[in-house]
């Protein structure tokens, strides 16, 4: 039973990290549920505890947000106006449901539609916004990929401690 939660916890952690970078692949998710995997089947005595099950499920929650708000940051960044940085929230959220094209596009398409039909603006500002918005999305896989590594560290340090 030991080795089966083991490998589990692993594979899902492994896994996890991976989709830290790689869309679709719910990275954050996947780290807290190996997280979780490994204490329901070795109980308490062989675990960290809950606590550190509160703590990574915070750093999940975190790492959603930070990959949601980092395109709108970086398109204000980049000279948007509070339109173009709502449509790039927007357009992030609606493109979680048009497949990879939308994760890259929908955020982009968002910031400039924000930028051209409400805050009437030039191509030229509503596309610095926009590209704004792209380098915000980077830094926003860059986040999500440090706090799944802080994630996995703090569940290994845990059980290193225990």
């Amino acid at each position: 039973m030991e080795t089966l939660a083991w490998t589990l916890t692993i594979l899902l952690m492994v896994v996890g990290v991976i989709g830290s970078v790689v869309p679709y692949i719910p990275g954050a998710a996947l780290i807290l549920a190996g997280a979780v995997v490994h204490q329901l089947m070795l109980g308490d005595g062989g675990t960290s505890g809950w606590w550190i099950i509160g703590v990574l499920f915070v750093m999940a929650v975190l790492s959603y947000v930070v990959d949601i708000v980092a395109g709108a940051m970086g398109a204000r960044r980049y000279g948007a106006s509070k339109w173009g940085a709502w449509g790039g929230f927007i357009g992030a959220i609606i493109g979680l449901f048009f497949g990879l094209p939308g994760l890259l596009l929908g955020p982009v398409i968002g910031v400039m539609a924000g930028e051209l039909i409400l805050a009437r603006k030039q191509i030229g500002e509503a596309a610095s916004a926009s590209w704004g918005t792209i380098l915000g999305s980077l830094f926003g896989v860059l986040g999500k990929f440090l706090i799944a590594m802080a994630m996995v560290a703090i569940f290994g340090i845990s059980l290193w401690l225990k």
